[in-house]
């Protein structure tokens, strides 16, 4: 009989035990509990959101680059060695025009320059028209535009 009380007094003690950890636990939940929520940001986050406001200005500003605009045509032929002859001359008589080449089966089409409006082209018309008399014309076409990183 002995030994069943002690048992029965063992049970009793973790019972008891484990009421005052349920007491214990939610008086402190009943404590933190005010209503109120306190939120803590790591510096770092407001870095990953600059980076990412900047990774996505880059890959938007590229495919902003590209408008329509003129190109100059130089030539337009079937010979190949001739187009890139003509590529070559321009390119080092004026290297600030960017060259174009252009295969349009059977044809070989060489255009060049950047230029927003036809007042813009109109200089460099003149001086390719002295170099190519047998035609150089002002064509429509997309250009690419260079945007500063303000833009």
């Amino acid at each position: 009989m002995y030994q069943l009380i002690n048992k029965f007094h063992r049970k009793i003690k973790a019972l008891c035990v484990l009421i005052a950890a349920l007491f214990v636990s939610m008086t402190m939940r009943a404590q933190t509990d005010s209503g109120s929520i306190v939120v803590q940001k790591d510096a770092r986050i407001d870095m990953l959101v600059k980076k990412q406001i900047q990774i996505n200005e880059e890959t938007t500003r590229d495919s902003r680059r590209n408008i329509p605009g003129y190109r100059i045509q130089v030539i337009n032929s079937s010979d190949r060695n001739k187009v890139f002859a003509a590529k070559t001359k321009i390119y080092q008589e004026y290297p600030e025009l960017k060259p174009y080449l252009i295969y349009q089966a059977p044809n070989y089409k060489l255009k060049v320059g950047n230029f927003k409006t036809p007042e813009e082209a109109d200089s460099y018309l003149k001086l390719l028209s002295k170099l190519y008399p047998s035609g150089v014309y002002l064509v429509h076409d997309i250009i690419e535009v260079k945007l500063d990183k303000t833009e």
